[in-house]
C-alpha cells in the first residue's frame, strides 16, 4: 500500500503531523516522472540512501534540496513497501530564443547578456528569470533614448518538455532632448555653460554623436562636469540644488532642467605644509601649484596634492597621502589650505607579475620595466615601465596596480595587466592624394613576431609617381640594454613626369643594415649603411643640370649611403599630440669608395602647446642642408622640394624653389614654418581623432649661389583650414590654403588632401 508523505514542502511542514510515518530502513529508492534528466542526477541531490533510517525529517530534508535545484515544478515523497518514491514533475528545457522587431542592438549580443542572465539554450526554463530578462532589455532601450520601446515575450511549449522564447520588441521613436535650461547662473551665461556638457538639443551632428539623446550616466556626467567648472573658477559654495527631467506623454520629448547655486567666487589666502615628511619640505613647496592671492581651483589643489603623493612615492612611500585641510572665510571671501602630508612607510618591491600575455613572451614585457623587484618602490619608474610597454604598440591596454604582501607591512607586489591586440596584418587597400593619385597599397606585416617583439614588413605600394617594394625586419632589443638591429631591402621607382618639375625616371634598389642605442627614455640615436644602386633615366626634354649629371656619373651610379639619425619624442600621443616636443635630426652621406660623393643634413623641431583643455597650438620648423664634396655634385634626384600637403600648403606638391621650363628643378636648401591651431569637430569634443583648425605657411627651397641674401629667397607663404582623421580606412588629411604671396609661374592648388598615408 502507497502512502502519500507529501504533497509539496508547504504541506508537509504545516501538516507534518498527519502524513507522520513510523522509521523504516529504506529497502529501495525509485524516481518516477523524470524526462530529460538523469536519474543519477536526483539520487546526488538526495540526502537518503539505501539502508538509511527514514523519519519524517530526512523527508522534508529531500524535498528541500530537490527544490533547491531549480530543475523541477513539483517534487512529492511516497512509500511503497519500505521503498522511497520519488515524484517530480521537470521544469521545461529552453529549446531556442528568437527576437523580433529588434534593429537597435545585435541578436548575439543580447544573447550573450541573456546567458549571463541564466537564460540561454538548453537550460532550465525559469519565468521569474525572463521577467527580469523583459525588464533589462527595456532598460538597455532606456539607455539609447527609446522610451517608448515595449517588450512582450511568448512561450511556446515543445515536445519533449521544452519551450521555444521569442521576444517580441516595438522599439517606438527616439526620444530627443527638446530643451537643456540652467536656472540660478549669474556669473556666467547659459550659453557658456551648456557648451561645458556633452548633452545637446539636436544639431547637425547629433546624426553621429547621439548627444541629444537622454541618458542618466550622461547627465551626471554632466552635472560633475557643471561642478568642476564653477569650483575651478573659486566658487567653493557652488552647489546643484536639484535636477528635473520630464518627458511628453508620447515619450518623443525630454526637457531637463537643472537649479544651481553659485554662491561667491573665493581667492587664496594661505597655502601652507604640515605634518613629516621624509622629502625635505623645501622641495615639497615647489610642487604646490597653488598660491596666494589667486583664484581657488579645485584641479590646481588637486594637482598639487597629486604631484605630492608622486613625489614621496618616487623615494618609496608607496601608500603616501597629501589631504588638503581648508579654513573657510566666508565673510571676506577666502580660503587657506593646510596640506597634511602622511608618508606612511617606506616599502620594497617584492615581486612584479606580468598577466595578461598569452602569446608574448614575459621578456618583451619585462625588458620594457625601470622599476626592478627587491628595490624601493618608485612611482615615476612604474608610469614610465607602464608607458614604454603601451608604446610597443602590441598591447590594447596596460594598467598597473599594487597589494601590499600579507603578513609584511613594508613589501608590496605588483601586477602589470596587458590585453593583448591583434599584431599580424594583412593589408590591401586604395588610398588617393591630390598629389600622387590613386595608390594602390599591399602588405604583410607581424609587429610582435612569434611573441618575441620582433617586427616583419613585406610591402608593396604603386602610384602614378611612385613604387615602392620592400622588406623589413627589426629586432628592438639586440642586446639587453635595448641597442636594436633592423635590415630593409627595397626597390623604388620615381617617375617625375606626373609633377610639375623636370622630367625624369628612377629606380634605386638597396640593401642595407640599421642599428639603434637608447640614449635616455625618450632620446634615440640611429645608424645605417645602405649600399643603393640608381637607375637613372633622362629625356630630350629633361633640364640640362640632369643630363649632366648622368653625363658626368653614367646612368646606372653606385652609394654607399651611411646615415645618422637622432630622434627625441616626449609628445603625449603619437596620432593627435596636445603636449611635449618631437625632434628630429638626420644626416646621410655617400661615402667614398662609390661613384657618389653627397651628404644631406635636415633638422625638423615640433612643439605641442595646449592653449585650452580642447585647443592646441602646433608650432613645426624644418631645415635641411645638401651638397656634393670633394669633386662630387649633389644628385638631382636627392634635392629638397617645398610646396604640398606636407609643407606649403596650397602650392602644388614639389612646385617651389628653382624652375626652368619643364618645373621645378629642387635645392640643397629647405626651410620649412607651420604655425595650426588644432581643435576638436563642433559637436565632437569627445572624438580625439578628430581636429581642424586654421594653419599658416612658409617655406622655400633654393640652391645656395655666391652673393645671395636672404631677401633673395622669395619664401612663400599660405594659410587656409585642415582637416584631420584617423579614420577606420586610414589617416584622412584635407586642407584649403590660401597663397598670400603667389608669384608669376607658380602652382596654385587650393585644395589638397590625402587618404590613406600620413604626412
Amino acid at each position: 500500500m502507497r502512502r502519500r508523505l507529501a504533497g509539496a514542502l508547504v504541506g508537509l511542514l504545516l501538516a507534518r503531523g498527519a502524513f507522520a510515518f513510523d522509521p523504516f530502513t529504506v529497502r529501495d529508492i525509485r524516481v518516477e516522472g523524470i524526462q530529460r534528466i538523469e536519474a543519477g542526477t536526483v539520487f546526488g541531490y538526495l540526502p537518503i540512501k539505501v539502508g538509511d533510517t527514514m523519519t519524517d525529517a530526512k523527508a522534508t530534508e529531500a524535498i528541500r534540496a530537490l527544490f533547491g535545484t531549480g530543475l523541477f515544478t513539483d517534487v512529492r515523497v511516497e512509500v511503497e513497501n519500505d521503498v522511497v518514491v520519488i515524484v517530480v514533475a521537470e521544469r521545461p528545457a529552453i529549446a531556442q530564443i528568437d527576437f523580433a522587431g529588434m534593429r537597435e542592438f545585435e541578436p548575439e549580443q543580447v544573447r550573450k547578456a541573456l546567458r549571463d542572465s541564466g537564460i540561454a539554450e538548453g537550460r532550465t526554463f525559469d519565468k521569474a528569470l525572463v521577467d527580469r530578462a523583459e525588464q533589462e532589455i527595456k532598460r538597455q532601450y532606456l539607455t539609447r533614448g527609446r522610451y517608448s520601446a515595449t517588450v512582450a515575450t511568448t512561450v511556446t511549449p515543445l515536445e519533449r518538455n521544452r519551450v521555444a522564447l521569442n521576444f517580441s520588441i516595438d522599439e517606438g521613436e527616439v526620444a530627443k532632448i527638446r530643451s537643456i535650461n540652467i536656472v540660478g547662473n549669474r556669473a556666467y551665461g547659459e550659453k557658456e555653460l551648456l557648451d561645458q556638457i556633452v548633452l545637446r538639443t539636436p544639431n547637425w551632428i547629433s546624426w553621429w554623436t547621439k548627444n541629444d539623446q537622454y541618458s542618466r550616466e550622461k547627465l551626471q556626467g554632466d552635472l560633475e562636469t557643471l561642478r568642476s567648472f564653477y569650483l575651478n573658477r573659486g566658487f567653493l559654495d557652488f552647489n546643484i540644488e536639484s535636477t528635473q527631467v520630464s518627458i511628453t506623454p508620447d515619450r518623443r520629448d525630454i526637457y531637463i532642467t537643472v537649479n544651481i547655486r553659485e554662491g561667491e567666487r573665493y581667492t587664496v589666502r594661505e597655502v601652507k605644509l604640515g605634518g613629516q615628511s621624509p622629502v625635505p619640505m623645501a622641495e615639497l613647496e615647489k610642487l604646490v601649484a597653488i598660491r596666494p592671492g589667486e583664484i581657488f581651483s579645485r584641479e590646481r589643489l588637486a594637482e598639487t596634492t597629486k604631484a605630492i603623493a608622486d613625489r614621496l612615492g618616487n623615494d618609496g612611500y608607496a601608500f603616501a597621502n597629501a589631504n588638503a585641510v581648508p579654513d573657510v572665510d566666508r565673510e571676506k571671501r577666502a580660503v587657506a589650505f593646510t596640506i597634511l602630508i602622511d608618508p606612511g612607510r617606506r616599502v620594497y618591491v617584492r615581486r612584479i607579475n606580468v598577466v595578461g600575455n598569452t602569446r608574448t613572451r614575459d621578456e618583451v614585457v619585462r625588458r620594457e620595466l625601470r622599476q626592478l623587484e627587491g628595490a624601493f618602490y618608485d612611482n615615476q619608474k612604474l608610469q614610465t615601465s607602464r608607458e614604454r610597454v603601451d608604446r610597443l604598440g602590441i598591447f590594447s591596454e596596460v594598467t598597473i596596480g599594487t597589494e601590499p604582501v600579507a603578513g609584511t607591512t613594508d613589501q608590496v607586489d605588483v601586477t602589470l595587466r596587458v590585453v593583448e591586440k591583434p599584431t599580424g596584418n594583412l593589408l590591401f587597400g586604395v588610398g588617393f592624394s591630390s598629389s600622387d593619385g590613386i595608390i594602390l597599397q599591399g602588405s604583410v606585416s607581424q609587429a610582435n613576431l612569434f611573441g618575441t617583439g620582433q617586427q616583419l614588413t613585406l610591402s608593396a605600394n604603386t602610384s602614378r609617381i611612385n613604387r615602392n617594394i620592400g622588406l623589413s625586419w627589426t629586432q628592438p632589443y639586440w642586446t639587453v640594454d635595448g641597442t636594436s638591429l633592423g635590415f630593409d631591402i627595397y626597390n623604388r621607382r620615381f617617375d617625375a613626369d606626373a609633377l610639375d618639375v623636370g622630367r625624369y625616371i628612377t629606380e634605386s634598389t638597396g640593401a642595407g643594415v640599421r642599428v639603434g642605442f637608447p640614449i635616455t627614455e625618450t632620446d634615440r640615436l640611429n645608424f645605417g649603411l645602405t649600399p643603393e644602386q640608381t637607375k637613372i633615366e633622362v629625356f630630350d626634354d629633361s633640364p640640362q643640370r640632369f643630363k649632366d649629371f648622368v653625363a658626368q656619373n653614367g646612368d646606372s651610379p653606385l652609394a654607399l649611403i651611411g646615415t645618422i639619425g637622432w630622434v627625441r619624442d616626449r609628445r603625449d600621443s603619437a596620432f593627435f599630440p596636445t603636449k611635449g616636443t618631437a625632434q628630429r635630426a638626420f644626416g646621410e652621406v655617400a661615402l667614398p669608395g662609390a661613384d657618389l660623393k653627397y651628404y644631406k643634413l635636415s633638422y625638423q623641431h615640433t612643439w605641442f602647446y595646449p592653449v585650452t583643455r580642447d585647443i592646441t597650438l602646433k608650432l613645426n620648423g624644418e631645415v635641411g642642408y645638401a651638397d656634393g664634396y670633394s669633386d662630387g655634385t649633389l644628385p638631382f634626384y636627392k634635392a629638397f622640394y617645398v610646396g604640398g600637403v606636407s609643407s606649403v600648403r596650397g602650392f602644388e606638391q614639389s612646385s617651389l624653389g628653382p624652375q626652368d621650363v619643364n618645373g621645378a628643378l629642387g635645392g640643397s636648401r629647405r626651410v620649412v614654418g607651420n604655425v595650426e591651431l588644432l581643435f576638436p569637430v563642433p559637436g565632437l569634443a569627445m572624438d580625439r581623432s578628430v581636429r581642424i583648425g586654421p594653419f599658416f605657411d612658409i617655406g622655400q627651397v633654393w640652391t645656395d649661389e655666391p652673393g645671395q641674401q636672404l631677401s633673395d629667397l622669395k619664401l612663400r607663404y599660405s594659410a587656409g583650414g585642415v582637416f584631420n582623421w584617423n579614420s577606420p580606412f586610414g589617416p584622412i588629411t584635407l586642407t584649403i590654403g590660401i597663397p598670400l604671396n603667389e608669384q608669376p609661374g607658380d602652382k596654385v592648388q587650393k585644395f589638397q588632401f590625402a587618404l590613406g598615408q600620413t604626412f
